[in-house]
């Protein structure tokens, strides 16, 4: 058994699918589970659509360019418009419409997921019929039919109990032999209403595919050839790494690194399931494989962007002290708002967060009554891991100043404005 996901930018139009598609048919083992995301910019307008329908302004409109992209890949592809995969998509396309028309009672997480998943749902049906029609027979699988989770829209969390009898059930003799394609992000909860796990989740999904089926290996196919020390359109210098270990993966991702979702690795460091990072522009490289060694890795370079600075004074001009902190860590922890970075004074808590305008706003409102609040935008943070002279950091922080800097031995962050 094996597992192979496939980000939107490898399935952005027709000539991507049947890139992937060769892809299947040469490197693919009957045993294979197939993760797709979203084509393209497809997530990306689908939330349009849905900050048209709660504007009140012409959602059906910003729908119409989603279908209008789809079509035009169907027509490369298979020509003949009376194709039964334009039936099938006509059926996902009326799901939408039916939400559309609804009155705007729902909340606006709900209908995110009841919109923006059917991205993944499009670009699955597309490849899975390609594939079919150039002889690299396959079935196709609703994720929703063995992914459950509960019913925090957005940021759902899997049942791993229930998914996993359904994967033994459902998934386990659906690949025997076979090629199952499915979609990445999206579940379902008991109540059969879709979920999402949070943005960039199909890693995950894939992830969670291996863990369950004790698949052999996962790999994820990038438009890079696998895991580098830095982002290449951010540093120039940016080499390849033939392998790092689980934990090196897990603290790039957790500083910020987008090559691999954050949630990806654990359910395969528990199962020791090797992830392979590979170019799917050129599929016979050699990737990076996630799972092995860290024998002399160079240092690691990440820049996370949008960031915010939030600042807490106490109005009483009372200590920071344990319980005043508890009462923040809480109100971020229900807001859903990580700390990127934090550093605690006697009478003040900064706290660097993802600048997440509506987040940020419930926490504000949580606390404002014991705080006041100074919010600064617009910033970024430099980790550097693994560094070996302060030469390297003053390179790359450049003419940028930092206000926030936090050091240890094998890891530097700087806040910089």
């Amino acid at each position: 058994m094996k597992v192979f996901k496939f980000g939107g930018a490898s399935v952005k139009d027709a000539n991507g699918i049947k890139n992937v598609a060769s892809i299947i048919e040469k490197y693919g083992e009957k045993n294979l589970v197939v993760v797709v995301s979203a084509t393209g910019k497809t997530t990306n307008a689908l939330e349009e659509v849905i900050h048209a329908y709660f504007k009140n302004e012409d959602a059906k409109a910003k729908f119409d360019i989603v279908k209008n992209n789809h079509h035009t890949i169907c027509k490369d592809l298979f020509g003949n418009e009376n194709h039964v995969v334009f039936d099938k998509l006509q059926n996902i396309y009326a799901e939408i419409d039916w939400q559309l028309e609804e009155d705007r009672k729902e909340s606006y997480n709900y209908v995110y997921d009841q919109i923006v998943s059917q991205g993944e749902l499009i670009s699955s049906v597309i490849l899975s019929a390609y594939l079919n029609e150039v002889g690299v027979a396959n079935t196709w699988l609703d994720v929703r039919d063995v992914m459950k989770t509960d019913d925090t829209y957005r940021e759902a969390i899997v049942d791993w109990t229930k998914t996993q009898a359904l994967m033994n059930t459902v998934v386990k003799p659906l690949t025997k032999d076979s090629i199952a394609v499915t979609q990445g992000f999206i579940g379902c909860t008991a109540e059969n209403c879709t979920t999402t796990l949070g943005r960039e989740g199909s890693d995950y999904t894939a992830a969670i595919f291996a863990n369950m089926l004790d698949a052999e290996n996962q790999t994820i196919w990038k438009d890079v050839p696998g895991v580098m020390n830095g982002d290449p359109r951010v540093f120039d210098d940016a080499v390849f790494m033939d392998e790092i270990s689980f934990n090196e993966a897990v603290e790039m991702t957790f500083y910020g690194a987008t090559v691999i979702h954050p949630k990806t690795i654990k359910p395969l460091q528990n199962k020791n399931i090797p992830l392979l990072v590979k170019s799917f522009i050129n599929p016979e490289g050699k990737g990076t494989k996630v799972g092995g060694n860290d024998n002399n890795l160079p240092p690691i370079r990440i820049v996370k962007n949008s960031q915010a600075l939030i600042t807490l004074h106490t109005k009483d001009f009372s200590f920071v002290e344990d319980d005043v902190v508890a009462t923040i860590f809480n109100s971020f922890s229900k807001a859903n708002l990580k700390l990127n970075m934090m550093q605690q004074g006697a009478i003040s808590f900064e706290a660097v967060v993802d600048n997440i305008p509506e987040k940020i706003e419930k926490i504000k409102a949580d606390l404002q009554d014991k705080f006041d609040f100074v919010i600064e935008e617009n910033l970024s943070i430099l980790t550097i891991r693994h560094y070996t002279n302060f030469d390297l950091i003053n390179k790359h922080k450049g003419d940028k100043n930092a206000i926030l800097e936090q050091r240890r031995p094998s890891t530097y962050q700087g806040l910089l404005v």
